[in-house]
C-alpha cells in the first residue's frame, strides 16, 4: 500500500500520510470514522474535545482500530448515525472481528469526553459514561486511556502494539466548536451491522 506520494486515501476514504518525523503512516480519524489495522508502521490519530475515541484491539491477533464519535445517542437511521456512540462502537468492533479478531480477547482504551464548552458541559461527561457502559455491557476490558477534564487532546494509537499517546492541544473553545460543527456536517456512508 506504500507509494511515493506523501498523501494517500485509504479504502474507507480517510486521509493517510507518511510522517517525515517518524517515517510511519498516519491515518486521520474524523467524526463518524473508524479504521482497523494490523500494520506496525501505521499510527491512527485524531483530535478530541467532547468527542470520544475508543481504541480497541485484539493483542493476540496484533490488530485493532480507532473510532471517533460526537454524541452518545441520537435519532435517525441516515448516514449521520455513524456519529453516534452505539453505531461507532459497533462499526469498529465489527471491523476488528472481520479482520480476524476474537471478541473474547478485545481490550480498549478510551480518550476524550472533555467538557471544553461551558454551555455544553454535559456532552463530554455523557460521552464518557456511554463509552464505559458500552464496553462493560459488551464484556470488553478497559485497559487505559484518559477521559474528562476541560482541555482538548490529540490521540495517537498504534493498533498493532496497543501503544497510545495523548498530547495536549492548545486551541480556543470557539475554534474547536466550529471544527466539530463543520465535521459533523460532513457526509458519511452508512452500513452499520448491529450484533
Amino acid at each position: 500500500m506504500q507509494n511515493s506520494a506523501a498523501w494517500q486515501d485509504t479504502e474507507q476514504g480517510l486521509r493517510r500520510f507518511r510522517n517525515p518525523q517518524d517515517g510511519q503512516w498516519h491515518v486521520q480519524i474524523m467524526q463518524g470514522d473508524y479504521y482497523v489495522s494490523d500494520r506496525p508502521d501505521e499510527v491512527l490519530t485524531t483530535i478530541l474535545g467532547s468527542c470520544i475515541s475508543a481504541c480497541i484491539r485484539d493483542p493476540v491477533a496484533g490488530l485493532g482500530g480507532m473510532n471517533h464519535f460526537l454524541l452518545p445517542e441520537g435519532s435517525g437511521a441516515d448516514a449521520s448515525a455513524q456519529r453516534f456512540g452505539v453505531n461507532a462502537m459497533e462499526k469498529l468492533i465489527n471491523g476488528i472481528l472481520g479482520r480476524g479478531g476474537d471478541r473474547r480477547r478485545l481490550e480498549a482504551k478510551l480518550f476524550g469526553g472533555a467538557n471544553v464548552i461551558a454551555a455544553l458541559s454535559s456532552v463530554g461527561t455523557r460521552n464518557a459514561a456511554f463509552a464505559r457502559r458500552f464496553l462493560e455491557d459488551e464484556g470488553i476490558g478497559l485497559a487505559g486511556g484518559d477521559v474528562g477534564g476541560t482541555h482538548p487532546r490529540r490521540i495517537q494509537f498504534w493498533p498493532a502494539s496497543g501503544r497510545a499517546r495523548q498530547l495536549a492541544v492548545r486551541a480556543d473553545s470557539k475554534t474547536l466548536v466550529e471544527s466539530e460543527i463543520r465535521d459533523s456536517r460532513r457526509p458519511v456512508e452508512s452500513d452499520v451491522e448491529l450484533f
